[in-house]
């Protein structure tokens, strides 16, 4: 766009891309190098996962409230970058930063329909996946112990699990979405992760369909299988989600540090309540036992054997 002051960064075979400044006056300009209208400083790049990431300080007049930000990508002939593209994301790939409040306006619906799936493939994951499966687990793991809330706790946690599936595969549907939307840019291991999730949710719901009796000859075996894929679930998920952390921390810098910071702490909470619940189940089921072992002595005799009370013979 003419007017435009570019920051160009050229990934190179080797070593970091070659980064410079480039003042576009006209179409026709291939963004060759030269000076902009602002200082800059700190003005660097790297290339990691397929991703091109450029940092800079401009040094904008006094006063200055908003700018106008684009971005584009398109190919290079040796180290010359060509014209890139016109397709609608490239020709809405643009926004008005404030820089007083920090809230920014796309020029086009592109950049904030993409801002807009990201997020809620954020949401949609961290609850289903990150909150309620765990959350499932501990009404399963706790609530069985207290015989009131026999069978509203298998109830409860049917729910919850379910829900998380129906959700999480939502939020995995739009991750498919904003893949296929970033060429380019790829979270291998955010992507690899969110797969093994997919894939033992899956299998979770099969095991549910599956479920045999409690008396059953299996049943033990079918007990093995459903929490080692659950757990394994659990903790997969809520490393993947911190990588989502990361990846949207790469994009927008530190706009999301508060919802990591807040599901931090909503993990910590779940955390701690399962300690606080592990020992008093714990205390619950051994004064169960003590309770249950009294009373098969006190029906089987004084001694608890046999039935017969000890005696002692007079000769």
């Amino acid at each position: 766009m003419p007017g435009a002051q570019a920051l160009v960064a050229i990934p190179q075979s080797s070593g970091a891309p070659k980064a410079y400044t480039s003042s576009i006056t006209d179409y026709s300009t291939n963004l060759a190098e030269g000076n902009i209208s602002y200082p800059i400083t700190g003005f660097t790049s790297t290339y990691q996962n397929n991703e091109l990431t450029i940092y800079a300080t401009l040094t904008l007049p006094s006063g200055t409230t908003s700018l106008v930000h684009l971005w584009q990508d398109g190919p290079v002939s040796g180290s010359t970058p060509q014209s890139h593209a016109m397709g609608n994301s490239n020709t809405q790939s643009k926004e008005t930063l404030n820089l007083v409040s920090g809230a920014s306006q796309g020029g086009g619906s592109s950049g904030n329909s993409v801002r807009r799936r990201r997020n809620t493939h954020g949401v949609l994951n961290a609850l289903s996946w990150g909150l309620l499966l765990p959350l499932g687990a501990i009404i399963a793991r706790y609530m069985k112990v207290f015989q009131f809330a026999d069978p509203a706790w298998f109830y409860l946690h049917v729910t919850c699990q379910t829900s998380a599936y129906i959700v999480g595969v939502a939020g995995w549907g739009t991750g498919l979405k904003l893949a296929s939307d970033s060429d380019g840019v790829e979270y291998d291991t955010h992507r690899t992760l969110g797969i093994i999730i997919f894939f033992f949710g899956t299998l979770q719901v099969f095991a549910l369909l599956l479920r045999p009796n409690k008396d059953h000859k299996i049943r033990i075996y079918w007990n093995i299988y459903h929490y080692l894929i659950g757990y394994s679930t659990i903790l997969i998920s809520i490393i993947n989600i911190f990588k989502g952390f990361e990846a949207l921390e790469v994009s927008v810098q530190d706009r999301y540090n508060g919802w990591k910071h807040a599901y931090i702490g909503i993990i910590a909470s779940l955390g701690v309540i399962a300690l606080i619940l592990e020992a008093s189940t714990w205390v619950i089921v051994l004064r169960r036992r003590r309770s249950e072992r009294k009373a098969i002595h006190g029906v089987n005799g004084t001694d608890g054997v046999n039935g017969y009370g000890s005696r002692t013979q007079q000769v």
